[in-house]
């Protein structure tokens, strides 16, 4: 490892940057516990909506975002993306279709896969789907990661 010397200012930008933009399953599900005002969009397809989602997600695929988003969701919401998960950009390409339109915008970034891993709330057009939580992803035994 190369040994730079960079600015403490410059590390703080950085990272307080990555929060301003990102969110992780943990803080929506915080989020959404404590009816925080904000609109979590599922940007994925149909087929991937059909087989699961987010419990209270609103489904908008990236190529309706402009068409539709301004009809559906009032401009002053913060909106919150996902898609599948951490090998995936949809989400960042549907972050970027709400910015450009306006709107105060977050991604998710785990995506549905993390979400549903560490346990949270996921259901398909049956209801809810109950699934246990992944011990690579969450602690088994705990609330929160307390990180």
């Amino acid at each position: 490892m190369t040994v730079t010397t960079v600015s403490t200012d410059l590390f703080v930008a950085h990272f307080a940057g990555k929060l301003a933009f990102e969110t992780d399953a943990s803080d929506v599900h915080a989020d959404q516990e404590r009816d925080a005002r904000f609109v979590l969009i599922d940007s994925r397809g149909d087929a991937a909506w059909a087989q699961g989602r987010i419990v209270g997600a609103v489904h908008m695929p990236t190529a309706e975002i402009v068409s539709r988003a301004l009809d559906e969701v009032a401009l002053e919401t913060p909106i919150v993306t996902y898609c599948w998960g951490p090998g995936c950009n949809g989400s960042t390409r549907a972050a970027l279709e709400f910015a450009r339109l306006g709107y105060q915008v977050k991604e998710m970034i785990g995506g549905f896969e993390y979400w549903a891993r560490e346990g949270y709330p996921v259901e398909d057009e049956h209801g809810r789907i109950l699934r246990a939580k992944d011990s690579l992803t969450a602690p088994v035994e705990s609330i929160t990661c307390d990180c």
